[in-house]
């Protein structure tokens, strides 16, 4: 067994803008024997296809953490008591070779879920999402997917090069490490090269809820569909901080107008309680585009509902 968890600075004590930045005021990973849950940033943004800058996400969401506190009431969750959650700094990947870069994170999140850590990765560009998919199918076999973006992320390449943060989705399933019975979009919307988009993305076995979907569905008719979905199947879910409206989310790489509320993606998250959840990721934070850390406090929120959600499946 291991010993109670460790929780976060108590704010009474150290005032919430002094101390270390850790995710949510969290211990680091070297401060504790084992981490049920580890949130680890990858500033990476190599992959990227218009406006860069979020190698600088991982930070930014950090500091827009200090807010967060310990209960959950939306789940009903303390989820630093539930489990081990903690901070394990930044893995550093080749910012001049994606498919170096794209190497060494396999290996990093591999050797997490060796030890028994799952992962909530905060980008980083969505280039990373292969990765980690790949490690949490070494793990657990081909998983179900929730992808919540503007975009598909399910194209060709893009320049010719196959790895960028527009692709990872078609290589995964090319790969075989996804359950093509089992993957959704949630909030895409926007232009796109061609109604052939749409088509390949069908032929790869993406289901898709549009934003609009939502709008005129309500969140609970959508909870429903995307459960039905993904069903008990192992489950990863990849939020693109693009896919709330850039009302919502300015400081990001692609921003698309219509999108979904920080209100609306919390509440589908948080609809997912009790589904088969392995890993998540939260990526393409862009801080220099944000003001008044609007993104950075918004991706922060999201990180935590996702620990919230795997601490609750960490210890019986």
């Amino acid at each position: 067994m291991y010993p109670p968890p460790i929780g976060p600075v108590d704010s009474s004590k150290v005032p919430r803008f002094a101390g270390f930045a850790t995710f949510a005021r969290l211990p680091r990973a070297d401060e504790v024997a084992h981490a049920d849950v580890a949130v680890v940033g990858v500033p990476f943004d190599a992959g990227v296809s218009y406006r860069p800058g979020a190698r600088f996400g991982p930070a930014a969401v950090r500091e827009g953490s200090r807010l967060l506190r310990p209960y959950h009431p939306g789940l009903d969750v303390s989820p630093f008591a539930a489990a081990q959650v903690a901070d394990a700094g930044d893995i550093a990947l080749n910012p001049f070779d994606i498919g170096e870069a794209i190497g060494t994170l396999q290996r990093a999140a591999a050797a997490f879920g060796e030890r028994g850590t799952s992962l909530v990765t905060v980008g980083g560009d969505h280039t990373i999402a292969l990765p980690l998919l790949r490690a949490a199918a070494e793990r657990h076999g081909p998983v179900a997917l929730l992808h919540f973006d503007a975009h598909l992320d399910t194209w060709d390449t893009y320049f010719g090069e196959p790895y960028t943060h527009g692709t990872p989705f078609r290589r995964a399933a090319e790969e075989g490490i996804l359950d093509t019975a089992a993957l959704c979009h949630v909030g895409t919307r926007g232009p796109l090269y061609g109604k052939q988009d749409l088509d390949t993305d069908e032929r790869l076995g993406f289901g898709i809820v549009t934003s609009a979907d939502v709008l005129h569905r309500g969140v609970p008719a959508t909870v429903e569909t995307l459960r039905e979905r993904i069903g008990d199947r192992p489950l990863y879910v990849s939020v693109d901080i693009d896919v709330l409206d850039p009302a919502h989310a300015p400081g990001t790489g692609t921003p698309e107008a219509g999108g979904m509320t920080s209100r609306e993606l919390l509440e589908i998250l948080r609809g997912l309680a009790g589904s088969n959840l392995v890993g998540a990721d939260v990526v393409e934070v862009a801080p220099a585009y944000d003001h008044a850390e609007i993104t950075a406090i918004a991706a922060a929120h999201v990180a935590y509902d996702l620990v919230s959600l795997l601490a609750m499946r960490a210890r019986p």
